[in-house]
């Protein structure tokens, strides 16, 4: 058996959140013991395979067929479904996308299944944990019975590690499914694709971030965080309760219902780290924590922790930084 895991498309590549889903197909196949395949979907799929095989070794599915694009949820159902009865995999692993959230509930319906939606963590059994409650509380769920897992990640669990080339004569394997599509089953005509209201920063993109919580107290003392992001070259973010003031804008907002981040460097700023938070930056490369309470949950995912006062911390740092660019 095999776990499948399918990688959505945006602007013509293979998304983040896609590629932490493979992170997270890897480490499921290593607790079973499975290989992972991974399948693209569309239209003409060809340059989103090489993308994968340009960066990984294996196996590559181009499920592929000219009423698959644009993505419809019953062109999507029914490819997905006859890839699935050839391969019967044990696993198929999705991002948690809107996209998937349309569409993968029908297909797991339609294979006597359910969707374990949203998944933030993978231990052995393997047993899929969920936050419920806006994270207050957690949930382990185990699938049971013969048929395959539906499992979706979260954006941000899993750490998509950086990878170089695959070694020289090392390649992927690429093959093609083309599943058979009556246009009149296709209920839904696509209309233009959501795009939300435009953003003059990517967080998502950003090297460097400084990010500030309740703990700055007032609007006032922003500019000696914003100092610090500038000494930097870093991007400034906000956990929620300062873009909810209205003291810096939402687009800079890092979190479940914000941006989620995954930069070589996160340095946290007053930021207690509530789990709705810490879904939004976790996947961060080094987490850089300043907080004068110790026991305060941003502290188990940082890497390195200041506990002190911010107020003499971060201009004493701000001064540091710039004495080691003279």
């Amino acid at each position: 058996m095999s776990i499948l895991v399918v990688m959505e498309e945006r602007d013509g590549r293979i998304g983040r959140v896609s590629w932490e889903a493979f992170t997270a197909a890897q480490f499921l196949g290593t607790q079973l013991n499975q290989p992972v395949a991974v399948v693209v979907m569309g239209a003409q799929t060809e340059p989103l395979a090489a993308e994968f095989a340009g960066k990984h070794t294996g196996r590559v599915i181009r499920l592929e067929h000219a009423l698959l694009a644009p993505y419809t949820p019953d062109g999507y159902c029914l490819a997905l479904e006859q890839l699935i009865q050839s391969e019967k995999p044990s696993h198929l692993v999705f991002p948690h996308t809107y996209q998937v959230r349309d569409f993968v509930p029908a297909l797991a319906a339609r294979m006597g299944e359910v969707l374990i939606g949203d998944v933030v963590a993978i231990s052995d059994g393997p047993v899929f944990t969920r936050q419920l409650m806006q994270g207050k509380l957690s949930g382990a769920y185990k699938h049971s019975g013969d048929g395959p897992c539906f499992v979706s990640v979260q954006a941000g669990a899993f750490r998509a590690e950086p990878v170089a080339a695959p070694s020289a004569g090392a390649t992927a394997t690429i093959e093609t499914f083309s599943p058979q599509i009556d246009a009149g089953r296709i209920r839904t005509k696509p209309g233009e694709p959501f795009r939300g209201e435009a953003q003059t920063v990517d967080l998502s993109s950003a090297q460097f971030i400084v990010s500030v919580g309740r703990g700055i107290r007032e609007a006032d003392n922003l500019p000696m965080v914003q100092e610090l992001a500038t000494a930097l070259g870093a991007e400034l973010a906000a956990s929620r309760p300062i873009c909810d003031n209205g003291w810096l804008p939402m687009e800079r907002q890092v979190g479940s219902s914000g941006q989620s981040v995954a930069p070589r460097l996160y340095l946290a700023v007053g930021i207690s780290g509530a789990i709705q938070h810490l879904v939004g930056m976790k996947a961060s490369q080094c987490i850089v924590a300043i907080n004068k309470d110790p026991d305060a949950p941003i502290f188990e995912v940082a890497d390195y922790g200041i506990v002190g006062d911010l107020f003499e911390v971060v201009p004493a740092l701000t001064e540091a930084v710039k004495a080691a660019k003279q």
